[in-house]
């Protein structure tokens, strides 16, 4: 990132209009950590939202106030604060998953809406639901759908190495699942505690296991250290590695030497499949930035857009009217009418597959777009499951 540094998103910001009162966003990013550079992009993300609206909503100024969340029990003190002290009328952050859900409890205390636009576990959208929380990531069984079946095509015998947090724990139970059942084994399996600075042992032991695929469960920093140390160790191009889920920032962090791998993304800025509305958001923020917008910009981009746009739907800001706005809020992409289910609150759309470049010529453009999956909207249906099958039981508000 070029031009906008975490340093400079330290103070709340506030629109140019000062007629009437601010309706006011508090934002939740981490500002320190393993995952600063990816929550910087996050957050820069919903600035830019409400600055494409000139920082003005139902005739009033737009306040985003941006507090950080450096563990899940800070995550909540802040989100709490924002509330009581700031008074704003909804929530939006979680750079993780156990962030997303402490902040999660926090909105359903308080009767705030909540949009959780980076987290992944499952419980969010599950059996830890709430009227007030909704979530744009896709969750972690679906994107599993979505790679596994690619994982698959390389061999049947996998190992499993993911971070001992709610995420990674999902996307080793999820990955097992599915090839257990495609009648193939996990040959080894590891949780690695967060902030793992030397991966040697456990590349050791996958080496030695001789898998097929190796599916990988860790998040930000920890994925680009593996992935470094993987290529020091000679293991690039010797096993695959795959995992779902991933941000620019991580494959980025790793160079052009070490990068390798199968992902799925949320979004890539050059996929050819991108809305004429996202290809207008590239084209604004290369003229802005100078450079092309991380995956995690556009999520915060996107989030806050699901939340202005609904509060101007509702044209209040009263919670209860927000969050009915949110559950009907709707935008196209091709085919298919994207917004959050009003069961249980998970937004529905298509999942980015992509592949790391044999040659990556710039160091921003690192993967191919192999596809935009599911296809069809049978298939999105089905990979999403239905309210039977949720084990999210809504509340009312």
């Amino acid at each position: 990132m070029t031009q906008f540094a975490a340093s400079n998103f330290g103070m709340p910001y506030i629109g140019n209009a000062a007629a009437a009162e601010p309706i006011k966003i508090g934002m939740l990013w981490a500002k320190t950590g393993a995952i600063v550079d990816q929550a910087t992009y996050l957050a820069q993300g919903g600035f830019f939202a409400a600055e494409q609206r000139n920082n003005q909503l139902l005739g009033r100024p737009i306040e985003i106030v941006w507090l950080d969340e450096p563990n899940p029990q800070g995550a909540q003190l802040n989100a709490q604060r924002l509330i009581d002290e700031h008074k704003v009328c909804a929530l939006i952050g979680g750079a993780q998953s156990s962030l997303a859900l402490a902040i999660s409890a926090v909105a359903k205390k308080s009767k705030i809406p909540y949009v959780a636009a980076n987290a992944a576990a499952l419980d969010l959208t599950g059996k830890l639901c709430n009227k007030y929380t909704f979530r744009l990531q896709p969750p972690v069984d679906v994107h599993t759908r979505v790679l596994a079946p690619y994982c698959e095509k390389l061999g049947k015998k996998w190992y499993t190495i993911t971070g001992a947090f709610a995420f990674g724990q999902d996307i080793k139970a999820s990955f097992t699942d599915y090839i257990t059942k495609a009648g193939g084994s996990v040959v080894g399996s590891d949780e690695v505690p967060v902030s793992t600075a030397d991966y040697s042992s456990f590349i050791l032991k996958i080496r030695a296991a001789k898998p097929d695929v190796v599916i990988g469960g860790l998040s930000a920093s920890d994925l680009t250290t593996f992935l470094k140390q993987w290529s020091e160790l000679g293991m690039k191009g010797k096993i695959p590695f795959a995992e779902i889920s991933i941000g620019n920032t991580d494959i980025w962090g790793v160079g052009p030497e070490a990068a390798t791998g199968i992902y799925t993304m949320v979004w890539v800025y050059n996929n050819p499949g991108n809305t004429a509305e996202d290809k207008a958001f590239v084209d604004a923020y290369m003229k802005k930035f100078n450079e092309p917008p991380a995956d995690k910009a556009w999520m915060g981009w996107f989030g806050m857009r699901s939340l202005l746009e609904s509060i101007e739907l509702a044209k209040s800001t009263e919670p209860a009217a927000i969050v009915k706005a949110l559950e009907t809020w709707r935008v196209k992409e091709g085919d298919l009418d994207v917004g959050y289910r009003d069961f249980d609150h998970q937004m529905k759309r298509r999942t980015v597959i992509c592949k790391v470049k044999d040659k990556i010529p710039n160091k921003w453009d690192y993967v191919d777009v192999l596809e935009n999956a599911p296809k069809t909207a049978a298939e999105i249906d089905e990979a999403f499951g239905s309210a039977a099958s949720s084990a999210c039981k809504m509340d009312s508000i």
